[in-house]
């Protein structure tokens, strides 16, 4: 329903029915300068009103003489602790002035609901403003007694913080490893970011370079007893790093049981660069320019641009980190250049693609690395009725495999676990997942220029139908789904 004015330029109200919720808000539209009138029928509660020199009249808010009272109110809070008073007061201003907003005070969802049927606008129930009010306070709490935690934690280390990231890390784990070591250097403790694999994605490549974020590779790091702190952030997998963990941020479960010190894990949030914005934001961190834009671009990635597995939470940390954020690096990372092995690849799983219903299942072939394939499932996940991808090649002897999964039913990762989990290792979560698969386990052939045709042959009956039966449909006979 239109007002023919937004709220915030309106100065003209009414409160029928003024309990302590109803002068609460008087009180405090009067403070903003509003014009309020207040209709109530106890009379001595009406005259300490206008003692107050508030605007407040007599009448019964169930009776047509309230709201001909407040016809020409543009809009109308009821607010009194009777709903049933609250029903008809709706019911008579509905009938006797139709263009008015109404806001109304329900009880329960039941009288939610014959509120909004009789025409109330907005309906507020007491007891579920107060629930939400009290679980941001707990929330709130908890972060303050977190980050206490953490920067005890953080404080006890006399050499150096050794912040590790998943595998092959993606924006999100080195977004959030960025966010971490701005929080250590607001500390004063110093802190390396370190990785297993490689960063072989090009937008990752693009990322890391343009906002200038140090990684170190964990083969490379000479004198690694310099860690006596050792904290996972986004880390989906455990490398052989051989060292104890003190800190773990994530917003999925880790693969490994850890014991750590310090573990905040939330999987009602969709990355954890929104749990690292948090914990910025509560340190009073002064953000730096390439750390909010890192953060930014980790929430972005992980929610695919917000189309994906959103909350609340991702959303305000976004907003917060938005003023801050460099948004011309933001499209240079977005749109990095594509590399001709990969244009290669994608072609080639283009090509080979079979599709089972929504689920697409292609054989790259024989490739220089796995970077590649991800960028491929990436891209294939876009085509039309398409909601689960697996792209996988073989390289140095193993089979690698990439899936992205859109679909809210199912969950890639235990899909890969179930399929190749007890021949090869396996990571990821719901919508992203990775596999690596030893090449003899399916053919037992040594590979050489002779075998290669049979190989690939082989290994793309073996991997296709073993995945689509994990995903509960049968392989497909080499469609290319057109």
């Amino acid at each position: 329903m239109s007002t023919g004015a937004t709220i915030s330029s309106i100065s003209d109200y009414a409160i029928l029915g003024c309990g302590s919720v109803g002068y609460a808000v008087a009180e405090e539209l009067a403070e903003e300068g509003k014009d309020v009138l207040i209709v109530d029928r106890d009379e001595s509660r009406v005259e300490s009103l206008r003692d107050q020199d508030l605007d407040a009249r007599t009448a019964d808010i169930r009776q047509k003489e309230a709201a001909e009272l407040v016809a020409d109110r543009s809009v109308v809070l009821i607010l009194a602790s009777d709903v049933e008073a609250n029903k008809q007061a709706v019911e008579h201003i509905r009938n006797e002035n139709g263009d008015q907003f109404v806001v109304a005070r329900a009880s329960d969802p039941v009288s939610g609901d014959e509120l909004e049927e009789l025409g109330a606008d907005i309906v507020i129930n007491p007891s579920a403003v107060i629930a939400d009010s009290a679980l941001r306070a707990l929330e709130s709490g908890e972060l303050e007694y977190n980050a206490s935690k953490l920067a005890e934690l953080l404080e006890e280390t006399s050499g150096r913080l050794a912040i590790v990231t998943q595998d092959n890390p993606d924006p999100d784990s080195i977004a959030s490893a960025a966010a971490l070591q701005a929080i250590a250097d607001h500390l004063d403790v110093e802190s390396d970011i370190v990785y297993l694999g490689d960063i072989g994605h090009q937008e990752n490549r693009a990322f890391v370079n343009l906002l200038g974020i140090e990684l170190l590779q964990w083969e490379e790091v000479d004198d690694r007893s310099v860690y006596d702190v050792v904290a996972l952030v986004d880390h989906a997998t455990s490398g052989e790093m051989d060292l104890e963990v003190d800190i773990i941020v994530d917003h999925n479960e880790p693969a490994e049981g850890y014991d750590p010190a310090f573990v905040d894990i939330r999987p009602n949030m969709s990355s954890t660069s929104t749990i690292m914005t948090k914990y910025i934001q509560e340190f009073d961190v002064n953000v730096s320019e390439e750390v909010a834009t890192a953060l930014l671009y980790g929430i972005r990635a992980e929610t695919l641009d917000f189309k994906r597995d959103t909350t609340p939470a991702d959303l305000t940390a976004a907003a917060y980190l938005y003023p801050f954020a460099n948004h011309d690096t933001l499209e240079q990372v977005e749109s990095p250049s594509m590399s001709p092995e990969t244009l290669d690849v994608l072609a080639e799983a283009i090509a080979n693609r079979d599709v089972q219903g929504s689920h697409l299942v292609s054989n790259a072939g024989f490739v220089r690395g796995r970077e590649a394939l991800t960028q491929a499932a990436n891209h294939l996940l876009d085509l039309e009725g398409v909601t689960t991808t697996a792209v996988f090649g073989i390289a140095d002897e193993t089979i690698f495999l990439a899936a992205r999964s859109k679909d809210i039913r199912m969950n890639i990762g235990n899909v890969l676990e179930d399929a190749y989990g007890d021949i090869g290792e396996t990571a990821g979560h719901s919508t992203q997942a990775s596999a690596e698969i030893p090449l003899g386990i399916f053919t037992g052939i040594e590979i050489s220029d002779d075998t290669r045709e049979t190989l690939l042959e082989l290994t793309e009956e073996a991997v296709k139908r073993t995945l689509f039966d994990a995903m509960g449909v049968e392989g497909g006979e080499g469609s290319n789904g057109s």
